[in-house]
């Protein structure tokens, strides 16, 4: 095994290094399948209720790969596991159908409400099923802090970057998902959370059902949304509108689309779904607004040359440092 692979993982690479690498495993199937093959074992050992210790996770995929390179099967593993909850990996040029299982002797701690967290690096999406049986979907650069179990009167997860939810319906335990400025309330729905911390705004949409947003500790000054309308929250303030283009959120099957869209938020969600960084000399660039969609498993270039076709602008790649710049 490439043993960038394994540092790749704990984040012990450096930007350059980590590029280096993904240029490499997208060139080599070989080195491909190892990718794939480690961030499956990854995913097994770390998406558990001790994520958040990185030095456990760390313990046990040593021991597992250590294991691994002895012969032993994972079947071996499957005696000592039990079934938990299922993880869908969603990566650029592949989908990695990922079993998450917790150890039998640990299963009683179910009840003493341990948070689990699950991140999603950039270029990556990730879906899971929670205890209830809620499937969430997350987009690169985000994060879901939620509990191995719902216990007491309410359903409550943390989100932040983007989510969406599919809730499971029960009118005696409300959902609520937090986000660093507002909460969402349901009892079964579907809808899409905004909320990257530097983006300036929180935007829910519903596609269906019904939700409530409020401030903390102001449930009853919050809105209340119908189907086909979303809430942006930006500085203290709510603003109720319609959903323009439903397509946004298919970016839970790797479809990205945008409809008379700046180009400098086209550009930021290409640094999510991309993991590089987009610079822009001629900022008369951003006056321009476009129509389009592109999959996730579609290389730069091609984004780039679907954007040229409204107005042409220079392109410089400096690999080295990931960084490329737009010029006229």
């Amino acid at each position: 095994m490439d043993e960038r692979i394994y540092k790749y993982f704990y984040e012990e690479l450096s930007p350059e290094e980590r590029v280096s690498l993904l240029r490499d495993v997208e060139a080599d199937e070989e080195l491909k399948m190892q990718f794939a093959e480690y961030q499956n074992m990854y995913a097994l050992l770390n998406l558990g209720h001790q994520v958040e210790n990185r030095e456990v996770g760390k313990h046990k995929f040593n021991q597992f790969v250590s294991r691994k390179q002895r012969g032993v099967r994972l079947k071996l593993w499957s005696r000592r596991f039990s079934y938990a909850a299922v993880i869908t990996l969603l990566v650029v040029s592949s989908s990695i159908l990922t079993y998450w299982y917790v150890w039998n002797s640990l299963q009683q701690d179910l009840s003493a409400n341990i948070m689990n967290t699950l991140y999603t690096p950039a270029g990556q999406r990730a879906q899971l099923v929670l205890q209830d049986g809620t499937e969430v979907w997350l987009n690169a650069k985000s994060k879901l802090v939620y509990p191995a179990q719902f216990v007491g009167k309410e359903r409550r997860v943390t989100v932040e970057g983007e989510a969406f939810f599919n809730v499971a319906k029960n009118p005696s335990k409300p959902f609520i998902v937090s986000t660093q400025d507002v909460d969402m309330k349901v009892l079964g729905t579907q809808f899409n959370v905004f909320c990257y911390p530097d983006a300036g705004y929180i935007q829910t949409s519903l596609l269906e059902g019904s939700v409530k947003v409020f401030f903390p500790n102001k449930e009853n000054e919050g809105v209340i949304l119908k189907p086909d309308q979303q809430v942006t929250v930006s500085q203290g303030e709510m603003h109720v509108s319609p959903i323009n283009l439903e397509d946004h959120f298919l970016w839970r099957e790797g479809i990205y689309a945008f409809e008379n869209e700046p180009l400098i938020e086209i550009l930021k969600k290409m640094e999510l779904y991309y993991d590089v960084r987009i610079v822009v000399k001629d900022t008369s660039l951003f006056n321009d607004t476009y129509t389009g969609k592109f999959r996730q498993r579609d290389s730069l270039d091609d984004v780039f040359r679907v954007l040229q076709q409204i107005r042409r602008f220079k392109i410089e790649k400096d690999k080295d440092r990931n960084i490329i710049t737009l010029s006229k």
